[in-house]
């Protein structure tokens, strides 16, 4: 039996112009019609992680499923649910609004970084 496997994976990545500077590897969320910006809090308009760097009004590539490396805010635990927060990072799930959540830290945070893996969508 041969091996089967997509030639791609429709959604996991697309493009949109954003509204703000992007750096890559910061939390976007929704930021107006058709745009995206750096994420500043946890929001259920997160659409992924940007794949590079981009200028205000340049398109920027958004990663919406994967595992990711990104800026910590914060202490945050292997297995602990992310959610974005201010500057374009993640931080430690906290209260009820499970909207928010992002994804799954893959390890503690090291060296303001944690890897994560997208549950989005």
């Amino acid at each position: 039996m041969s091996e089967f496997s997509p030639l791609f994976k429709p959604g996991a990545e697309f493009t949109r112009p954003t509204s703000a500077a992007v750096t890559g590897g910061q939390v976007l969320i929704v930021s107006g019609e058709g745009t995206v910006a750096p994420s500043s809090a946890a929001s259920a308009a997160v659409l992924g992680v940007a794949a590079f760097d981009a200028a205000s009004g340049e398109d920027v590539t958004v990663i919406t499923a994967g595992v990711v490396n990104v800026d910590a805010s914060g202490a945050i635990s292997a297995g602990a649910s992310v959610a974005a927060a201010a500057s374009g990072a993640v931080a430690a799930h906290s209260g009820t609004n499970y909207s928010t959540i992002l994804g799954v830290a893959l390890g503690a945070a090291a060296n303001n970084k944690v890897l994560v893996k997208l549950t989005l969508g």
